[in-house]
């Protein structure tokens, strides 16, 4: 369940498209952080879960963190609108830009959750997120809380 904090900052900015919907949705569950580390899978990251370029040490500062945030994930819904076959709201779009922007384009667009989307099966869909819970084979909390968030705003008209 979204916890309702997160559902109160979602609706607040709603009117503004997928990816003002994204962007609270993606950094609540990624978290901040201004100096790189490793995730929990062994690979540099910095800020709200990026990783292209980055080198343990590194650091950045929340703005341009966020700056960072709003144009991965404004790629990550690029992705997402190129590879619909059906009409999304908003609310689903960013949804499944959250999901591409933490496991990449390459799986979404493999998916079964895009495959059943794309034959108009939004139900089943939206319910693929759930499985998609595990870094490194091990199921983890956080990302099973995010899929169920995911899920939530998928299934929302």
């Amino acid at each position: 369940m979204m916890p309702p904090a997160l559902k109160a900052r979602i609706a607040a900015v709603a009117a503004g498209g997928a990816l003002a919907i994204a962007v609270p949705l993606t950094g609540y569950f990624e978290g901040l952080r201004t100096t790189a580390y490793l995730d929990p899978v062994g690979i540099p990251t910095i800020c709200y879960g990026s990783t292209a370029g980055v080198r343990i040490g590194q650091r950045k500062s929340q703005a341009e963190c966020d700056r960072l945030l709003a144009g991965e994930l404004g790629q990550a819904l690029a992705v997402v609108d190129r590879s619909a076959r059906v009409p999304m709201p908003d609310t689903r779009r960013a949804a499944l830009a959250s999901f591409v922007y933490n496991v990449g384009p390459g799986a979404y667009q493999r998916s079964t959750l895009l495959r059943r989307l794309n034959g108009g099966d939004t139900v089943g869909g939206c319910n693929e997120l759930l499985r998609w819970n595990r870094a490194g084979g091990q199921v983890l909390p956080g990302l099973t809380a995010r899929r169920e968030a995911e899920r939530e705003l998928c299934l929302m008209h």
